[in-house]
């Protein structure tokens, strides 16, 4: 099967890849909301300390999912809310929750998602972050002056997505959200580039998966995002079901869908791997995969590079793990590499095992 598009190409009007389910199509939109949530559940985010979470979890803060509200939903403390709630204050000060990032890594933007909070919202908020990679004493930590303010005190609006930039450009494992005086914030998305320690990631010449969203891989664009975040195929383990892959809508022209995945450090492919798993009666009839060594190259520029096919168009299986070595043609280096599917149809995981270019 021949591949019907130029490599690199159906790139402009890059606007309309961006993950709807998660972040959102409009042009209001920052751009690092389509960066890594560091604090994610799924990555290993989790709330590790709280003065306060009276009526609502600190644990909800991280969860993955949108927040959503139930009607008429009461516990023996209040009303049921999806998100992180302290008790109304009636002293000086303020309340606070301290986070541990699943990944390390430099922070460039937050979103403090107020959804459904609407009387009860904190209208200020400030984030302080420490890079406490060797250990971390919640008590010893809540003293030290070893915290930088990296968003200072920020009006809020309630029952919406906060997007905040972050200046800082440094790695951080821990953020502190201060919240003034009280309330709820339904979650907390930090949103930046993974910062990986590839000597103890992959000693030697260790193969690795260089594609994973914890060794700093993105999907920086995709054709379509109808149904499935496209980041969801770079996420650790194998997916739960349906809804956590990447899925485009059935195509009814001609051409086919794609997604651009920039990998963690450019590297030498030994093995791809494309896994349908959930996929039964919407899983792409082929798929091929092209590569590129462009390690800085914008995703503009990236159309115009030429591309060279790492895999054929290679048949495909419903709800199966599909693992490639020997067809592979060009190995690398490349810092990129390009998902085809043809004509459509849904991916749970992409796997890039190889090593690190030196």
């Amino acid at each position: 099967m021949q591949n019907s598009k130029k490599p690199g190409a159906g790139l402009k009007g890059l606007r309309s890849t961006v993950d709807t389910a998660e972040a959102g199509a409009d042009d209001s939109t920052p751009a690092f909301s389509h960066l890594a949530d560091l604090a994610s559940a799924r990555v290993g985010g989790r709330p590790i300390a709280t003065n306060d979470d009276f009526f609502a979890s600190k644990s909800n803060l991280v969860k993955p999912e949108p927040a959503i509200f139930i009607a008429g939903k009461y516990t023996a403390r209040g009303k049921w809310m999806d998100g992180w709630e302290s008790r109304r204050r009636r002293t000086p000060g303020h309340d606070w929750c301290i986070v541990k990032l699943g990944m390390r890594g430099c922070i460039r933007g937050v979103d403090v998602d107020t959804s459904f909070f609407t009387g009860n919202f904190p209208p200020e908020c400030s984030i302080d972050a420490i890079d406490a990679a060797a250990g971390f004493g919640v008590t010893a930590q809540m003293t030290s002056r070893s915290w930088t303010t990296i968003l200072p005190r920020t009006s809020l609006t309630g029952d919406s997505r906060n997007f905040l930039a972050v200046a800082e450009a440094l790695p951080w494992t821990h953020v502190r959200l201060n919240i003034f005086p009280d309330g709820g914030v339904a979650r907390l998305r930090v949103y930046g580039d993974v910062v990986v320690d590839w000597a103890r990631v992959a000693p030697g010449r260790r193969a690795v998966d260089l594609a994973a969203l914890r060794h700093g891989g993105l999907v920086l664009a995709a054709s379509d995002v109808h149904y499935g975040a496209k980041d969801n195929m770079l996420m650790p383990g194998r997916a739960s079901n349906m809804g956590d892959g990447w899925e485009t809508k059935r195509r009814r022209g001609p051409g086919h869908d794609w997604a651009i995945v920039r990998l963690g450090a450019p590297g030498v492919v030994t093995k791809l791997e494309i896994d349908t798993n959930h996929f039964k009666g919407n899983y792409p009839d082929q798929a091929s995969v092209e590569g590129v060594f462009a390690p800085s190259a914008s995703i503009e520029q990236l159309s115009s590079e030429a591309w060279r096919e790492v895999l054929p168009a290679s048949k495909l299986r419903a709800h199966n793990r599909h693992f490639f070595a020997k067809e592979l043609r060009h190995r690398g280096p490349v810092s990129h590499l390009r998902l085809n599917l043809f004509p459509d149809g849904g991916v749970s995981r992409f796997r890039v095992h190889g090593t690190r270019a030196r």
